[in-house]
């Protein structure tokens, strides 16, 4: 029994700095989450930013945009509400790629075509998004996805990490 004990602590001695250089270096592991600072982002607007080399729509919705987004009825069962962090119902992130080919919708900016339902018009085939990320028109066969996130503080959201301790 002490054999094997002894066995397995040097087995285990000998197969730590293996296991450890499977981890990933610190600098790879920070490029897995984005920052982003929400006082840059004036309601009724959003931001682009790059997460895993893929974009990332932060919108800041206005209290008109998330009514709407709350009392439209859908074949499809994604509700609001389960889009959006409790008590953080401003804040929508999604992917910003369109869900039909991988093109990538405008409408971050108020100036750009939002569609018919205000959230996000992919110009390649027609596809529109409501404010919720919804697809509501066109070939897109689902809505866009919900990438993990985390509020920091009031001002700060992290992308690329569900739970902050």
């Amino acid at each position: 029994m002490t054999t094997c004990a002894i066995g397995g602590v040097g087995a285990f001695g000998f197969l730590w700095p293996f296991l450890q250089s499977l981890a990933p270096a610190a600098d790879v592991a920070a490029l897995s989450t984005v920052d982003v600072d929400l006082s840059l982002i004036p309601e009724g607007q959003g931001m682009t930013v790059l997460w895993r080399g893929t974009p990332i729509f932060v919108r800041h919705r206005t209290p008109q945009e998330i009514e709407e987004a709350r009392k439209v009825a859908l074949r499809d069962p994604a509700k609001d509400q389960d889009r959006v962090k409790p008590h953080k119902e401003a804040w929508l992130v999604v992917f910003g790629v369109c869900t039909h080919l991988g093109c990538v919708p405008v409408g971050q900016k108020p100036s750009q075509n939002r569609g018919d339902y205000g959230g996000w018009f992919c110009p390649c085939h027609g596809s529109e998004y409501d404010t919720s990320g919804r697809v509501r028109r066109g070939p897109a066969p689902t809505n866009l996805p919900i990438p993990p996130y985390v509020f920091l503080d009031e001002k700060t959201l992290r992308i690329g990490e569900e739970n902050h301790t």
